[in-house]
């Protein structure tokens, strides 16, 4: 009995978002894919259509898993500043198993500028994961746990960013000390 077509499926787009996360998406070719997923050329093409829209399932998948780690630690009863050095270390001690960096930011410097479709869908993922952020740092700034002058939206645009610049600076080979000094300073902000 064939394996279920979503199930086939569902791997092979976990399989090439660690490829596209590795390599890149120009530098992933289609024989990649094919070893990274396990299906031959006209299984990718018959079930993806193309390569740009398998990189756009696999981006999307990768969205989805980190947006629901994301949300979750922000809802959790935790004081603000522990849901923030949480994050933070989730750049500084990345899970062993994963590629280096971040599909999104890669795909920010990479894709972006030449992908209008790219673009927007990567803008409004960096628009959710600020305004889960910045609801954590109101909730937080309403407990008292940051002082009332603080701009929530302005503070989750700079954790975001700095976590993009570390999951750059990782990826570029800096050491634990830096990526933990970064990080510490932008803990000193809130």
């Amino acid at each position: 009995m064939a394996r279920p077509r979503t199930f086939e499926e569902d791997r092979a787009v976990e399989a090439a978002m660690r490829a596209f996360w590795t390599a890149g998406y120009e530098a992933t070719s289609t024989q990649d894919l094919c070893a990274a997923t396990g299906l031959g050329r006209s299984s990718i093409y018959n079930t993806f259509a193309s390569k740009r829209e398998l990189f756009g399932k696999a981006l999307r998948h990768y969205m989805d898993e980190r947006n629901a780690g994301l949300a979750e630690l922000m809802e959790a009863d935790l004081p603000v500043r522990e849901k923030i050095r949480t994050v933070l270390w989730w750049a500084v001690e990345p899970d062993p198993a994963e590629p280096p960096g971040c599909l999104v930011v890669n795909s920010l410097v990479e894709v972006a500028p030449h992908d209008a479709e790219a673009a927007e869908l990567l803008r409004r993922d960096t628009s959710k994961r600020v305004e889960l952020v910045r609801g954590a740092i109101e909730r937080g700034r309403a407990r008292g746990e940051i002082g009332p002058g603080k701009d929530p939206l302005a503070l989750a645009n700079f954790v975001s960013a700095t976590v993009s610049g570390l999951r750059v600076a990782a990826r570029g080979g800096a050491d634990r000390a830096t990526l933990e000094s970064i990080a510490n300073t932008a803990l000193d902000v809130l």
